[in-house]
């Protein structure tokens, strides 16, 4: 696995991502200590509020900034958005009023919107083998498991020295130096698309997505991933202090349980997806996830829940990591950055169903009833993979262009009647029926 950091192109890509990541937690602890300085009790609302402003710019504003990225140098829009955020970043300790937070954080992911989309475009095109970029993608999923751990500790430490708006400035130095570390980073040239309207870009992935098989069974699967993973991050602090009576300590290793299974199953993926079709993998992750969230109810104690945490992570892992794969296969190069979006779009649009979804009824019925509830989805979400995307999932398909004239460039290089490597195009605006 750390083989593909030998490549110093990604190895800079990845040093970017590290920064960054470290810089988002601090700033995440923060946040929270800001919202209490600001809002006192109503800091939960606060931040809940918060938390919907950055799905609601994350579903509407990534296909949007991936039709502006095709517009610009990759290298100079990737600085740029890092900037931005670093200069957004830099407001929050000055802030004496909630709707600043909220503005603030709204420009804040926007960027975000824009930069984490063309950033996961640009691996692919710096590591060309596909083991190789399976092995990129498990390093960045540990990496952000290990944030989570990581930050929280870091935070902890600095804020017996120094007060909490200081954490802020570790995120600003933390988006400069992934800035910088973009720009030392040898970019392959993005592949030409060719030249569109700007509207027709914007909903571009979107549409590729949905003409994909493949992506339509993948777009299914966040639904239920989503289902099973609220109900971890919204209702793991009820079961662990509501339930079982316990800390904020237990809370904090019911979440590292979610963390560990996670890396666990980052850590094993390389291997197992040179055994298994992706397909398998990422359903049997799922089913991992919901099936460990119908088991909630039964949970009665932290060592119990840990476990169940762990089972629960492991599988998020399983459906998250390969996606990356997936898309890869199911768009050109030209085109890949704008499916990117529409995957990142789409994927947050569930969780911005399923956060509230999970809390209202965990709130209002309890967590064991918004367990099974929650499981029920993702159940009903599974089965509607398995009719959406086909277990027998060819790329190289035959087809015919009845639309195209006789004489046309492609039907010149590959005749009337052939077999090719399908992805949504220009000329192939509809997936092949199968034979």
């Amino acid at each position: 696995m750390l083989s593909t950091l030998r490549n110093p192109s990604f190895r800079h890509l990845f040093a970017a991502q590290i920064v960054a990541l470290v810089g988002t937690g601090l700033a995440t602890v923060a946040l929270g200590l800001l919202a209490w300085q600001l809002a006192g009790d109503n800091a939960g609302a606060v931040l809940g509020t918060a938390l919907a402003i950055k799905m609601v710019a994350y579903v509407t504003l990534a296909p949007v900034a991936a039709a502006i990225a095709e517009r610009l140098p990759r290298r100079a829009f990737l600085v740029a958005l890092d900037l931005i955020r670093a200069g957004v970043i830099a407001f929050l300790p000055f802030v004496d009023q909630v709707w600043q937070v909220y503005v603030l954080i709204f420009f804040l992911q926007a960027a975000s919107a824009g930069f984490t989309p063309a950033f996961q475009a640009v691996i692919p095109d710096v590591l060309k083998d596909e083991d190789d970029y399976t092995h990129a993608l498990s390093l960045l999923r540990l990496a952000e498991d290990l944030e989570q751990l990581a930050s929280p500790m870091l935070a902890a430490a600095l804020l017996t020295v120094v007060s909490f708006p200081v954490l802020f400035l570790g995120t600003v130095a933390g988006f400069i130096a992934s800035a910088l570390l973009v720009v030392t980073a040898r970019l392959p040239a993005r592949a030409k698309a060719e030249p569109d309207h700007f509207w027709a870009d914007v909903t571009k992935g979107i549409r590729i997505y949905i003409r994909t098989p493949r992506l339509r069974g993948l777009m299914v699967m966040e639904a239920a991933v989503a289902a099973a993973g609220a109900m971890v991050y919204v209702n793991t602090v009820v079961l662990v202090q509501a339930r079982l009576g316990l800390g904020e300590e237990a809370v904090a290793l019911a979440f590292a349980g979610f963390g560990a299974g996670s890396m666990l199953a980052a850590f094993l993926l390389p291997r197992i997806l040179n055994r298994l079709e992706d397909r398998s993998v990422m359903i049997g992750g799922a089913a991992l996830m919901v099936a460990g969230v119908a088991l909630v109810p039964l949970v009665g104690s932290l060592p119990a829940l840990i476990a169940l945490w762990v089972v629960i992570g492991f599988g998020f892992s399983l459906t998250q990591t390969p996606i990356g794969r997936i898309i890869n296969r199911s768009a050109r190069e030209a085109d890949r950055g704008a499916v990117f979006a529409a995957q990142f779009a789409l994927s947050h649009a569930c969780w911005l169903v399923t956060y509230p979804l999970a809390g209202w009824i965990g709130a209002g019925a309890g967590p064991s009833t918004a367990a099974v509830i929650l499981a029920m989805i993702g159940t009903a979400g599974l089965a509607a993979v398995w009719h959406l995307w086909p277990a027998n999932d060819e790329s190289v398909l035959p087809h015919d262009h009845p639309d195209l004239p006789p004489g046309h460039p492609h039907l010149v290089e590959h005749g009337e009647h052939h077999t090719h490597v399908v992805v949504i195009d220009d000329l192939h605006r509809r997936w092949p029926k199968a034979a």
